[in-house]
């Protein structure tokens, strides 16, 4: 295990020659030192000249930037960096994040989930099959680190809205932590992106010669979470202060999987919470862009499209930020909200008829609280409902590209001046509407947000810029891992999270407001993160049942930012001391 100094950036290492170029956390390329070569057996095994890491931070540009690669081969080169030089991928990632974030993640991780098995190269994280259950904890032992901070684990059941892609949803997991160091300062060595293979039910993947996990059918319930059990216990066992971050989880399981940890471990599901923080975050702004106050999202009428995990979990933060905040009883609350899904809008003949008898369907988990009382409207379309219910928020979390069709569009155009329309699901190919279609059928006047990123629409006949703001989970999950790693909580509250969406909320000036902008630049995420993550530890710091290191539990916002900053990773080269195997440090 290298050691790395906390007062210097320097590591003692234990390899020499061709083994020191292999390991990609130490390996600095042509940008070794002359003595450094000497000392390590590396000369006349690199280029003679050498170059510093702005040189080679350019070069790598260079080559990406002019030569016509598509973004998904813009992904394997970067792939291919992180496997050979950790330190310059992260350079290159974090100095050119607002051009990077598309290709390491949403929309281009999408393409790399369904390539996975063909494009196999090298493993990075770790699996765990349903065969490996009695084997979990020592199998976490083959980790090579002895201290992780964040895990980002997913079982690939339900990757963005592409479906059950199985062990091929590892890339989700990541391209996760890639966005933990970049935006979050994350040590990338302390990161664990780890897959759960339960099978899949993807037929093709499961007739596919070249698919890397094992082709068997999803199993019950009682043998999966046997695993999951074994697994969080495992990994608890080794790296007891570590958070995981549940990821792409197929509905009923994320909801059953968070119930039962969350009061026991440091986790949270970033499809449920993190994309309710980042959607209030964004209301938030929105109702700004309108003049108006956060109190006043008590007057607004709220369509959500898509009643799954995500769905609810927004309709759920929402909710809770009406009541903590707008002093709501629970009953007021949900009145402002109608739920749509495939089947149409959710009323209570969902759950039971007239005559008592059960229901149409089966409810998803969190679906009950918030089934209409207008049985009559049950099943009603989109296009339906926002013209008999005339929102002034519509939100896409289906999964289902193209549903936000011109018609609907329009029809919230005609009821708002400036009606908020957030087409939030991912990647590009599944989100609900482009920015370019909402403001084409509202005449440029929507506040628009989606989960992937498009272009700013400029207004044809008045040249005005319609801003296309990206609703990203980046901007949550990377400064609530940061806040709870550095501020040694026990847990990740529900009030935790909503404050991470109203310091999300903060950092947005007046000026970006009277712009449209409804979330911050992107260039900004790691100061934005920051903010976050000192506004995560004030929050754990006043709950009873949480726990913060007494160290910062007194420290006031601008002192917190001074602890965090220096201790959020930095890609620098560390100076290298050899020390043979087996010598003590």
């Amino acid at each position: 295990q290298p050691h790395r100094s906390r007062t210097v950036n320097a590591a003692t290492i234990h390899k020499t020659g061709k083994d020191l170029l292999k390991d990609s956390w130490f390996n600095k390329g042509t940008a070794f030192s002359r003595s450094e070569r000497d000392r390590f057996g590396l000369r006349g095994l690199l280029p003679p000249r050498k170059l510093s890491i702005q040189q080679q931070t350019a070069r790598f540009l260079e080559h990406l930037r002019n030569s016509g690669m598509s973004d998904i081969e813009k992904y394997m080169a970067l792939s291919a960096l992180q496997d050979r030089n950790e330190t310059l991928y992260y350079k290159v990632i974090i100095e050119n994040i607002k051009e990077m974030a598309p290709i390491v993640y949403t929309p281009t991780v999408g393409i790399a989930c369904q390539n996975y098995s063909a494009v196999f190269r090298q493993p990075r994280g770790m699996f765990f099959s349903i065969d490996d259950r009695g084997e979990c904890l020592p199998m976490v032992y083959h980790w090579p680190s002895d201290k992780v901070d964040i895990i980002v684990v997913t079982d690939g059941s339900r990757i963005l809205g592409l479906g059950d892609l199985g062990v091929q949803g590892m890339a989700i997991s990541v391209g996760k932590l890639v966005l933990y160091t970049a935006a979050g300062g994350i040590n990338p060595t302390r990161a664990l992106p780890v897959c759960i293979d339960a099978g899949t039910n993807n037929i093709a993947l499961l007739n596919s010669s070249v698919y890397v996990g094992t082709p068997v059918t999803r199993g019950n319930d009682k043998d999966y979470f046997e695993l999951m059990d074994e697994f969080m216990d495992s990994v608890y066992e080794r790296w007891p202060n570590v958070l995981v971050q549940f990821e792409d989880f197929q509905n009923e399981r994320a909801v059953a999987l968070l119930q039962k940890y969350r009061q026991k471990r440091l986790c949270f599901n970033d499809d449920i919470q993190g994309t309710g923080a980042v959607t209030v975050a964004g209301v938030i702004c929105a109702l700004r862009c309108k003049g108006l106050q956060f109190q006043d999202i008590i007057n607004e009428r709220i369509v959500i499209l898509g009643a799954g995990s995500a769905g609810i979990g927004v309709a759920t933060a929402l909710l809770n930020y009406m009541k903590l905040r707008c002093n709501l009883t629970d009953e007021e609350a949900v009145k402002r909200f109608w739920l749509v899904d495939d089947k149409g809008l959710l009323t209570k003949a969902r759950a039971i008829h007239a005559d008592g008898t059960p229901g149409i369907t089966k409810l998803f988990p969190g679906q009950d609280k918030y089934l209409r009382d207008e049985v009559q409207m049950e099943g009603k379309t989109l296009y339906e409902v926002v013209k008999s219910v005339k929102p002034t928020i519509l939100l896409g979390l289906s999964g289902a590209g193209g549903t936000f069709t011109p018609e609907i569009c329009e029809e919230m155009g005609k009821n708002n001046k400036q009606p908020i329309i957030f087409a939030m699901s991912n990647p590009s190919s599944k989100t609900e509407c482009t920015a370019e279609q909402a403001f084409k059928a509202t005449d440029g006047r929507a506040i628009f947000a989606s989960g992937s990123p498009f272009p700013d629409y400029v207004h044809p006949s008045t040249g005005k810029v319609c801003k296309a703001n990206q609703a990203n989970n980046m901007y949550i999950f990377p400064g609530i891992g940061l806040g709870a790693v550095l501020g040694k909580c026990r847990l990740i509250s529900d009030a935790m999270i909503l404050t991470a969406a109203e310091s999300l909320a903060s950092t947005l000036t007046s000026e970006q407001i009277e712009n449209g902008m409804v979330y911050p630049d992107l260039s900004d995420i790691r100061k934005v993160s920051l903010h976050i993550a000192a506004d995560i530890i004030l929050q754990a710091a006043k709950e009873p049942t949480n726990y913060v290191d007494p160290n910062l539990a007194t420290l006031s916002h601008d002192n917190l930012e001074k602890y965090i900053e220096p201790r959020m990773y930095k890609p620098e080269y560390p100076t290298l001391i050899y020390r043979p195997p087996g010598v003590d440090e």
